[in-house]
């Protein structure tokens, strides 16, 4: 180039293959410097610089947007600047040759820094005097083309390295993915080498093991449930989002949403959270994951109500099996909330097995008859209402909880008490830390006010403020409700729980809530039983191949212990000596 041409025009095209690798690396700052260097030695003078973040494989390519630009301003552009071939496309030599070709007819230059693309043109008629479109070619086409070819390949082996490695480690057991919420990743030394693997988030952790223990309780609505995670602080991930044009721009942020009944569904469906990988790179296959879940697999399953179960099989724990819980299953789970017929749906039809339903049918004289029955399965089973309950009633006469098993019991007690009250700690430790986040909040929003003259920003943080302290209101509220009231006497409790594990009929009978009768019923049987089965084990409890171990038959004579002013153990007598009786407030006799 003569020292005294003035300089040509150029656009610099800058392209890395992910935004991860502009925002965390320097490959854009590094190719932009690049650029510059070479336009300054080769007397070029840049106009514009294009800088993209993202993927140049697929079929629609990036740098075409390079090429519009161009064509929108052909008479101020000489030149497009490229570090390499590869960083223009990898979608070899077609993509390749399409974007070059583009710029042919504009009478603008595409050049590398490498020197790989030349503009030299050659004529193989110039000896004659002739040129033809035929007669003049590039050089340096071939060589193009072909290391289009090899930028492509390139890819193709990046890519099966990559992906293939981390579908391999996930099959084994590892995570390859984003962290979902309540999990953040870790690199940990295994057989494998270092992987990555999920550790529970401290803050995120906290929530969704929450989660899991309130659905698992089945006493708050999923609604409920959202209210109270986000009274302990729960808010989704932010998200920074970024400018199309630039990537490193960040223009705004999604996320920092509040808990929802649809999210709890979401949430609770996601086996990872007991350590099992279901995604599609498992193969078809769960997969139990290398590390420790949120919460148990046993939490897991109670939280998801037979609609997802997990089974581990001991003799292949590495592949658990994932999927519905069996019919009979939910549906010992499952009650229709009907005082009136409170064992639907937890008895089945002797001759079809599937659950009794309960109405009342009315007569010519406009009487109703309420009864169990079964329909539209090919026969008629119907059993009036009073047979049905006395059945019920005859056989939970016969049944106690066998002696040798109360004290076991008793231990399984003390031990769902002593998680509960590991649990209330952790509640009260939590919100206590939730507390302090609020008001260093607070404080902060107080520290910007004075800083700020803006009567619109001022509104603004007044309302956050607001909130703030509404939500350090509601946290002491709930804290106030649950620390109040006179501490658990456990040994009391327990004596009232033996009494009643002594005296089953008792507890099952004269319970005033039916739907709490046809749940204590369900408990006796590890499936669901018949109805004609329930009847013959009024007479003999051996028939009944399906109940539970804990229970027996019993002396019906030692029984009934019923008298005018209640149930009155003795033992209590010795846990409060300074009163006359100690006695359990009576339960009423056939309350429905």
């Amino acid at each position: 180039m003569e020292p005294n041409q003035s300089p040509r025009n150029a656009i610099l095209a800058v392209r890395v293959s992910s935004a991860r690798q502009g925002i965390d690396g320097d490959s854009p700052e590094a190719q932009r410097e690049q650029g510059e260097r070479f336009a300054q030695t080769h007397n070029i003078r840049i106009i514009k610089t294009m800088a993209y973040l993202e993927s140049a494989s697929k079929e629609e390519q990036p740098m075409q947007d390079v090429i519009d630009y161009c064509k929108r301003h052909r008479n101020e552009i000489d030149l497009v600047i490229i570090k390499s071939i590869d960083r223009l496309t990898r979608g070899g030599s077609y993509h390749y040759d399409n974007l070059k070709r583009q710029l042919g007819p504009l009478d603008i230059s595409l050049v590398d820094i490498y020197g790989v693309i030349s503009d030299t043109r050659v004529n193989t008629l110039e000896h004659l005097g002739f040129k033809y479109r035929w007669s003049e070619y590039s050089p340096s086409r071939k060589t193009e083309l072909l290391e289009a070819e090899r930028a492509n390949d390139e890819l193709r082996d990046i890519l099966s390295r990559m992906i293939g490695s981390e579908i391999r480690y996930t099959q084994l057991g590892y995570w390859a993915r984003e962290a979902p919420y309540g999990f953040c990743i870790e690199k940990r030394e295994t057989p494998n080498g270092k992987r990555a693997v999920l550790k529970e988030h401290q803050t995120e952790g906290a929530h969704m093991r929450k989660l899991f223990e309130l659905r698992a309780q089945g006493t708050l609505t999923d609604e409920q449930i959202a209210d109270e995670l986000n009274r302990l602080g729960f808010r989704t991930r932010t998200k920074q989002l970024r400018s199309k044009e630039n990537h490193t721009k960040v223009v705004g942020q999604r996320g920092g949403k509040p808990m929802t009944g649809k999210l709890v569904r979401s949430y609770v469906g996601k086996t990872i959270y007991a350590g099992v990988n279901t995604e599609t790179w498992t193969g078809g296959k769960p997969v139990m994951c290398k590390f420790k879940g949120v919460v148990s697999v046993e939490l897991f399953n109670q939280a998801n109500r037979g609609k997802i179960r997990i089974t581990v099989d001991p003799t292949n724990p590495d592949y658990p099996l994932v999927g519905e819980a069996p019919k009979n299953e939910k549906l010992a789970k499952k009650n229709v909330h009907n005082p009136d017929f409170p064992y639907r749906k937890v008895v089945t039809c002797p001759e079809c097995r599937h659950p009794l339903l309960g109405s009342a049918s009315r007569g010519r004289l406009g009487k109703y008859y309420p009864a169990y029955h079964c329909t539209n399965h090919g026969h008629y089973f119907r059993v009036p209402k009073p047979e049905f309950d006395a059945v019920i009633e005859s056989f939970v006469k016969s049944m106690v909880i066998s002696p040798d098993r109360v004290e076991e019991l008793m231990t399984a007690v003390m031990t769902v008490w002593e998680k509960r009250q590991l649990q209330v700690k952790r509640d009260t430790d939590f919100s206590a830390n939730r507390r302090q986040e609020l008001e260093a909040q607070i404080r902060l929003l107080v520290d910007k006010m004075k800083l700020i003259s803006s009567s619109t920003a001022i509104k603004y943080m007044e309302e956050d403020l607001a909130k703030l302290e509404q939500q350090i209101i509601d946290l002491d509220i709930k804290s106030n409700g649950e620390d109040g009231g006179k501490p658990t006497d456990m040994p009391t409790i327990l004596t009232y729980i033996k009494y009643f594990m002594e005296h089953l009929y008792e507890l099952l009978i004269y319970t005033c809530n039916p739907l709490a009768k046809a749940e204590y019923l369900g408990v006796m049987f590890d499936e669901v039983p018949t109805y004609q089965e329930i009847k013959d084990g009024t007479k003999n409890a051996s028939l009944l191949t399906d109940i539970n171990p804990l229970f027996q038959l019993a002396n019906l004579k030692n029984v009934s212990l019923v008298r005018e002013r209640g149930l009155e153990p003795p033992s209590l007598a010795a846990l409060a000596p300074q009163t006359s009786v100690y006695t359990i407030p009576p339960l009423a006799r056939g309350a429905d």
